[in-house]
């Protein structure tokens, strides 16, 4: 004779097996569906390139897809490029600097200055316009470190510089400066100097960043620098070197824009500031810090000069250029924050339907 114990077991026996078939959502496919976010996010720049490659190649055909037109493009992206450079390295490490622009103007009238007024050669003027593109990353940084805002700062740095870059030139341009064209127009087996200058510093800055300890915490400090000096790391140290590294991109570009023109100018314009941080952000660089690829930024800077070589072909106005890159800035701000919300919401989606199963 059964119990009640048994046969309550034995009653309960095929609830348990039910129990047992029954499929708990497990939040397997939201993985996914950020993986593809995520995927968007880092890769997607590639594919809007190719595209844009496609179909200028069939609107302006037959004059786009030619070497000689890919290596316009590729000339005309690389001033962009690095100065793009400058900034993407800095907001990784944390640091946005705006002064970027009366930098590189200074360097090169301080170049011409050399140069042209008192004779010294173009091998000591060039490494010491490097070294004062280093020496304003380092005066920027110690003033953030204060507490300081640091855009305000590089603000006030950008007018700093302006006007300095004038008194040295006495407001006039310094022409004359024919030994710089070995960075700037010369080309070497068909390709375009700058060019070369834009391939080694992003060869080098991506070894940095991937390759390389300190690489690694820059990027750490950008994106919890508090996380990392409570993990006994100097932080500031990191965050002073965003600036240096910001300030010595802006002396290259400020020389490679001096070799093309061979003459040093002392307007700082905002334009190239504008193209840089459109395609930083293009690049999908976070603007708080800690996430973004060099690779990436260099795409950026590729598909401006793309867009505006395409249309110089096809005869629009070149200020449509300008429009565009706008709303691409918007654009590409605007889907960083929906991508941004999205894989936040899926991933609680997910963490929710995973504590769910574990109570079931």
């Amino acid at each position: 004779m059964s119990t009640p114990v048994s046969d309550s077991a034995s009653r309960g026996a095929p609830s348990s097996a039910a129990a047992a078939d029954t499929v708990v959502p497990t939040g397997h496919d939201m993985p996914r569906g950020v993986a593809a976010l995520v995927f968007l996010r880092d890769r997607g720049i590639f594919i809007l390139w190719l595209l844009l490659i496609l179909v200028f190649s069939f609107w302006c055909a037959p004059y786009f897809f030619t070497w000689s037109n890919a290596m316009l493009i590729a000339n005309a992206a690389a001033l962009t490029a690095i100065f793009a450079a400058g900034v993407g390295l800095g907001v990784m490490s944390g640091v946005l600097d705006l002064s970027l622009p009366g930098t590189a103007a200074f360097c090169a009238c301080l170049t011409g200055w050399l140069a042209v007024n008192k004779g010294v050669s173009l091998w000591i003027a060039v490494p010491i316009a490097l070294v004062c593109g280093a020496l304003v990353g380092v005066v920027n940084g110690l003033i953030s470190l204060q507490g300081f805002n640091p855009i305000i700062v590089t603000i006030g740095t950008l007018s700093v510089l302006t006007g300095l870059a004038s008194v040295i030139t006495g407001g006039l341009t310094i022409p004359g400066l024919d030994g710089l064209t070995f960075m700037g127009t010369r080309r070497y087996f068909g390709v375009p100097a700058p060019v070369y200058i834009v391939a080694a510093l992003y060869l080098v800055g991506t070894i940095f960043l991937t390759r390389t300890r300190d690489g690694i915490r820059f990027m750490a400090v950008g994106g919890n620098a508090e996380a990392v000096r409570r993990s006994g790391i100097h932080s500031d140290r990191y965050k002073v070197m965003g600036f240096v590294i910001s300030g010595i991109c802006a002396a290259i570009g400020g020389l490679v824009a001096t070799a093309i023109t061979t003459e040093a100018n002392p307007d700082a314009s905002p334009a190239i500031i504008f193209s840089a941080l459109t395609a930083v952000a293009l690049a999908g660089v976070a603007m708080s810090g800690g996430r973004g690829s060099l690779p990436r930024v260099l795409v950026g800077a590729l598909i401006l000069a793309t867009i505006a070589n395409g249309l110089i072909i096809r005869g629009v106005q070149t200020y449509w250029a300008t429009v565009i890159t706008g709303v691409l800035l918007l654009a590409s701000l605007g889907l960083e924050r929906f991508i941004q919300k999205s894989v936040s919401d899926r991933l609680m989606a997910t963490s929710n339907l995973s504590v769910h199963q574990k109570k079931v």
